[in-house]
């Protein structure tokens, strides 16, 4: 546990919720990493969402999705889960509408012969929701996404790293294959402006996934 992060800061049920993710993240990482570094991630995701979330009792539930996934990217780093799968890491400024489309599309056409993760420079509380309903309008539901920063572990582990309007915040390191694709912000456009902007990232999408030489599942 974290010193930002005391036992005492939080209700019992979170505590409670804290405990019962950290215990499903040791047995997922059982042998990978120890207790001390699975509560140091878990509670450092809780920090990260806890001045913007929109409803407290989710807390832990999304303090648990990032920690695994940063873990994962972590192992990934340091060799300790051996995977060839490449992973595609998509940025914006938010994390609530263009990278969200660009990781639902990835992840419906490449259907686990990659990986597709999303991030934002300054992540927002919620998903926009036009962006939401377009996006299931094609049969596509990222209404359980979430915006969330990026990290160094989950920059480290991508091979390819998509930007779209993040600008200077956008980190850069050496040896990564980088694209920039320039895309209006549907931040606050209807659906019916926004459906433009997700067929064109599908169309981007589907370009990458032949660049990689990846399989496409319609």
């Amino acid at each position: 546990m974290t010193p930002s992060t005391p036992q005492h800061a939080f209700a019992l049920d979170q505590q409670m919720a804290l405990r019962t993710a950290a215990s499903r993240l040791q047995q997922r990482f059982e042998g990978v990493y120890g207790v001390e570094t699975i509560r140091e991630f878990l509670y450092s995701s809780y920090d990260e969402f806890a001045d913007r979330a929109v409803t407290v009792a989710w807390l832990p539930l999304l303090a648990e999705r990032f920690a695994r996934q940063r873990l994962t990217a972590l192992a990934r780093v340091e060799g300790k889960q051996e995977s060839t799968v490449p992973v595609v890491l998509f940025l914006c400024v938010h994390n609530a509408g263009r990278s969200q489309m660009a990781m639902g599309w990835f992840t419906f056409y490449a259907r686990g012969r990659a990986i597709g993760w999303s991030g934002g420079s300054q992540p927002t509380s919620e998903l926009t929701p036009a962006v939401v309903e377009a996006m299931a309008e094609v049969g596509i539901d990222i209404s359980g996404e979430y915006p969330k920063p990026w990290t160094d572990e989950i920059l480290r582990a991508a091979d390819v790293v998509v930007t779209m309007g993040c600008g200077d915040a956008c980190p850069i390191l050496p040896g990564k294959r980088y694209e920039d694709w320039v895309l209006d912000d549907p931040a606050d456009l209807c659906v019916e402006d926004v459906r433009p902007i997700r067929d064109e990232i599908e169309r981007r999408v589907l370009a990458l996934l032949d660049q990689l030489r990846i399989p496409v599942s319609a």
